[in-house]
């Protein structure tokens, strides 16, 4: 056994991933460790790593892999990747454990890393995570017999030919499509997919920027979608889109430059996906709107409704063989992408409806959104559990269901709402949806004011 002194903020691990700024709270030499500790706990010959295009992920990564290797198990080095195209390296070329090096949406001071297992197993907080971290910080590690070596593997062509595998590429309408990368890594992969299609690629700072010169890569912010909105009007273009940082979330925008939410394109994605595979399962988060399992249904399909967070979705999407399942967060994921995640693969999907059906985007999403949310709107309270207390105890008695799947979703029949606790912040989450605008709002104040008394 050797031992080493803790230089790792505990803090930095949440329930999903790791997180933190680097320098700060996340250091090389705290990378090291956890690289060590992964090689160690997770007991694999090899882990391939992934970094994202921020200024600190190349030494991240580099520092990271020496710990694995030190700790007598190979690095398989892919280079720059999308955090989708990490778990599709894990699953096509049967690799023990991957590790994404990348912060998502967060400011560019910031970084991290996501860990799956083989076939792109999530490895969260209740599934090897709080292990990984505990013996980071303990410096335990057992001496190995020998270094691990590092490989290189440039998976990128592989990739692009799978997510062209989920849509009829001859069936690809010539239409212009606004695509804004905030700098991230979709920058570097959508010319590599739209040079198979006969699509007009617009592009919106494409430039690979740690330092997020134009906004941030957090396209679930509505002000980060301006640009994106702007110019699918100023160009005509029929449709738009926008990736985060890693580019495994996306959030469309109709060709009015309207933002097309996680809702509907959860419904358009089950569209699409139950005319190719009728009477399958799909699953949607608990805030996705009433629309989605109702047009599920109507479609002959199984919709199954699920808490929020990618570790109990691609958990379930097993256990029930689902073909797919949607988040209201812009996640959206795949049984035959190793039921990982995947905003590409579900812009494609939307691609080809579009291309098929022959509509604009907001003609074929109309019949479906039947319902108006408020989106997820943050309060900042003391107590969450004696507030979600609260809540229920005053709006439960009235209503027609009260369940606790997820935090607290009370319905009332032509409305509902839910609210989670953070699972980082001292925070409650409101998601009210109502049958009509003016009803929404009704309630979203009535449910607010609550919450915020």
């Amino acid at each position: 056994m050797t031992s080493a002194t803790p230089t790792l903020d505990p803090k930095i691990f949440s329930a999903y991933d790791i997180r933190g700024i680097y320098g700060d709270t996340l250091t090389d030499e705290g990378a090291y460790l956890i690289g060590r500790a992964a090689a160690q706990y997770l007991n694999v010959p090899a882990i391939a790593v992934g970094r994202d295009m921020r200024l600190s992920s190349p030494v991240l990564a580099a520092a990271i892999m020496r710990g694995i290797t030190e700790q007598g198990v190979n690095a398989i080095d892919l280079g720059m990747t999308t955090t989708d195209e990490l778990y599709f390296a894990v699953g096509k070329f049967d690799y023990p454990a991957g590790v994404m090096i990348t912060a998502s949406h967060n400011p560019g001071k910031y970084n991290g890393m996501k860990f799956c297992r083989a076939q792109a197993f999530p490895v969260s907080k209740d599934s090897g995570l709080t292990d990984i971290r505990d013996l980071a910080i303990s410096g335990n590690f057992a001496t190995p017999a020998s270094k691990g070596e590092i490989s290189q593997h440039d998976v990128t062509d592989a990739y692009v030919q799978h997510v062209l595998s989920f849509i009829d590429v001859s069936k690809i309408r010539p239409l212009k499509i606004v695509a804004d990368a905030g700098n991230g890594m979709a920058g570097m992969i959508l010319p590599k997919v739209f040079a198979h299609l006969p699509c007009e690629l617009v592009p919106l700072y494409f430039e690979l920027d740690g330092n997020f010169p134009h906004h941030p890569a957090s396209p679930i912010e509505p002000e980060n979608m301006e640009d994106a909105c702007q110019k699918v009007i100023e160009t005509k273009a029929d449709m738009g889109v926008a990736f985060d940082g890693d580019a495994d979330r996306m959030f469309p925008v109709d060709e009015h430059g309207r933002i097309v939410d996680g809702s509907m394109v959860t419904a358009a994605v089950s569209n699409s996906l139950l005319r190719k595979q009728p009477g399958s399962t799909i699953l949607y988060n608990l805030i996705v709107s009433k629309s989605v399992p109702t047009l599920i249904g109507e479609l002959g399909g199984t919709a199954v409704r699920t808490r929020v967070g990618h570790s109990f979705i691609k958990a379930e999407m097993r256990e029930r063989n689902a073909i797919f399942g949607g988040e209201h967060s812009g996640h959206f994921y795949f049984r035959d992408n190793w039921y990982a995640d995947s905003g590409l693969i579900a812009f494609l999907t939307m691609l080809e409806l579009v291309s098929i059906e022959n509509k604009p985007l907001s003609e074929l999403l109309k019949p479906l959104d039947t319902w108006v949310r408020s989106g997820e709107i943050n309060s900042t309270v003391s107590d969450a559990q004696s507030k979600l207390k609260a809540l229920e105890e005053h709006f439960g008695a009235r209503a027609q269901s009260v369940d606790h799947l997820d935090g607290l979703t009370v319905d009332f029949g032509d409305w509902w709402f839910n609210v989670r606790s953070s699972n980082t912040e001292p925070l409650l989450r409101l998601n009210v949806e109502a049958k009509n605008d003016t009803l929404m709002q009704e309630k979203r104040d009535e449910v607010l004011a609550f919450m915020r008394a």
